[in-house]
């Protein structure tokens, strides 16, 4: 591991693991706990940090001097990007899907030091074609191409990193989905009795099986990915999902955001009332972080 990402990470708080404790959950019998990866840092948190770790690692032993990357203009994947490249001494780039704009996810982008390109949405799929680290064309001899939201093989390794500090035994994990690269992390991870389930934060989510299944290097047949909880599409919301999140914060002290983790839990509460869960069952939910992008909802 390159000195720099070792002083980085050694910065970091514990990701902790909370218990949940409240009427629902016992009285269908099932334990509940948040492993706490919004806790990591301020703005390196969740799963962002995961994916990239092995990714810069990668580029930085190959001498990169610039990453160049794409997302939207409330990207956790950017925001931590810039963030990271600013302290690494890395020139970072980036293709931000829409029309030209500003917000906060997108000034802290360009204080630190991020340079931002608006494209369409129809280049921005085009973008997507481009899957090795050298794919994209015209990128300098000195770039590194990143995929949306680190979305290639390496980031699995960050990610089942997570999955070795769990002291817990458990029956079910559970995560968001946004192009199920952390899904597909954790499926590598976990031990084949476990249960694995990934909750699309996207509608028409199912074409997100296939994209975990070319992640993985072996077949499993212990997970699956729920999509009947995107509220309406990726980043829509409800007046119902805000009240949710509110009581659960209320409940528990953990904070969640509409776009990933809250959609999450909403969807876990009201498979629990469907009886989806068996009694006894411990479930695990993962915190991807992300609480930077709650400020895109609180300025509307």
């Amino acid at each position: 591991m390159h000195p720099k990402l070792i002083a980085l990470e050694n910065q970091f708080a514990r990701s902790i693991l909370t218990k949940v404790s409240d009427l629902c959950l016992d009285r269908r019998q099932v334990e509940l706990w948040v492993k706490r990866d919004d806790l990591l840092h301020p703005i390196l948190s969740g799963n962002k940090w995961r994916k990239l770790k092995y990714i810069l690692n990668h580029a930085l032993s190959l001498g990169a001097t610039k990453v160049v990357s794409m997302g939207g203009a409330y990207s956790n994947h950017l925001h931590a990007l810039a963030y990271v490249g600013q302290w690494l001494g890395l020139q970072t780039e980036a293709f931000v899907r829409g029309e030209p704009q500003s917000n906060p996810t997108l000034n802290d982008m360009e204080q630190w030091g991020m340079r931002l390109q608006f494209v369409s949405r129809e280049d921005y799929r085009n973008l997507r074609q481009h899957k090795h680290w050298k794919s994209l064309p015209g990128i300098d001899t000195n770039a590194y191409w990143l995929p949306e939201g680190g979305s290639v093989e390496l980031a699995l390794q960050g990610v089942a990193e997570l999955i070795s500090e769990i002291d817990l035994q458990y029956d079910v994990i559970c995560c968001p989905c946004g192009t199920g690269t952390t899904l597909a992390g954790i499926i590598e991870a976990v031990r084949s009795d476990v249960r694995v389930i990934g909750f699309s934060a996207l509608k028409g989510g199912e074409f997100l099986k296939l994209d975990v299944e070319a992640l993985l290097t072996r077949s499993r047949d212990n997970w699956d990915i729920i999509t009947g909880y995107h509220f309406g599409g990726f980043a829509r919301t409800s007046t119902e999902l805000f009240e949710f999140m509110e009581c659960f914060s209320s409940q528990s002290s953990i904070q969640l955001e509409p776009v990933y983790t809250g959609k999450m839990l909403y969807g876990i509460y009201d498979l629990l009332e469907k009886g989806f869960f068996k009694p006894g069952q411990r479930i695990i939910v993962l915190h991807s972080g992300g609480l930077q992008g709650n400020r895109g909802f609180l300025a509307k």
